[in-house]
C-alpha cells in the first residue's frame, strides 16, 4: 500500500520542486545574511533565527542554475536534515500538496538542468503537473554537511 505524503511546493527557474513536509522546519521571509568567508558560491552565509545561527544555501546556485534576483517572494526553506538545521534560498514557496508516494517517478538523467543524484524523482500532480522532488541526502552531500558544520563554529 502506498503512503501519502505531505509536500511543501516550492519555485527555483519556473520549476516547481518538492520537499517532504517532516523535513521542513519553517518557511521565512529574506532576512539579511551574514556572509561568511572561504565558502562555496552557493553557501550565502548564516542567519540568525530566533536565537539559533543557520547556514543558507542558495538552490539556484547549488544546481548551477543562474541566481535570480531577489522578490517579495523570495523564501528561506529551513530544513532539518543530519540532525543540524540548514536554510535554503528559493524562488517562492507556494503551497503545500497531498500526494501518494507511487505518483514519484524516477529522475531522468537531467531535469531543468538538474543533475539527477540531487533528485528524489519527479511526480505526476494531476494530468499535466510535474513536481520535482529533492533528494535532501545528495544537495547536502557528506562535503557540503563538513563545510556548513564548520560555519557554526
Amino acid at each position: 500500500m502506498a503512503e501519502d505524503l505531505k509536500v511543501v511546493v516550492f519555485k527555483l527557474a519556473d520549476e516547481e520542486y518538492g520537499i517532504e513536509v517532516d523535513k521542513v522546519q519553517t518557511i521565512e521571509r529574506m532576512m539579511p545574511i551574514t556572509r561568511v568567508p572561504k565558502t562555496y558560491s552557493f553557501i550565502k552565509g548564516v542567519i540568525n533565527l530566533r536565537g539559533i545561527v543557520v547556514p543558507v544555501m542558495d538552490l539556484n546556485g547549488r544546481f548551477g542554475l543562474p541566481e535570480t534576483e531577489t522578490t517579495d517572494q523570495t523564501r528561506i526553506i529551513i530544513v532539518n536534515a543530519h540532525e543540524m538545521e540548514v536554510g535554503f534560498i528559493v524562488d517562492s514557496a507556494s503551497d503545500v500538496i497531498d500526494m501518494n508516494e507511487e505518483s514519484i517517478e524516477e529522475a531522468p538523467e537531467m531535469v531543468g538542468g538538474i543533475k539527477a543524484k540531487y533528485l528524489r524523482g519527479v511526480a505526476k500532480i494531476g494530468d499535466s503537473r510535474l513536481l520535482i522532488m529533492l533528494n535532501l541526502a545528495e544537495v547536502l552531500n557528506r562535503s557540503e554537511i563538513i563545510q556548513l558544520e564548520q560555519l557554526e563554529v
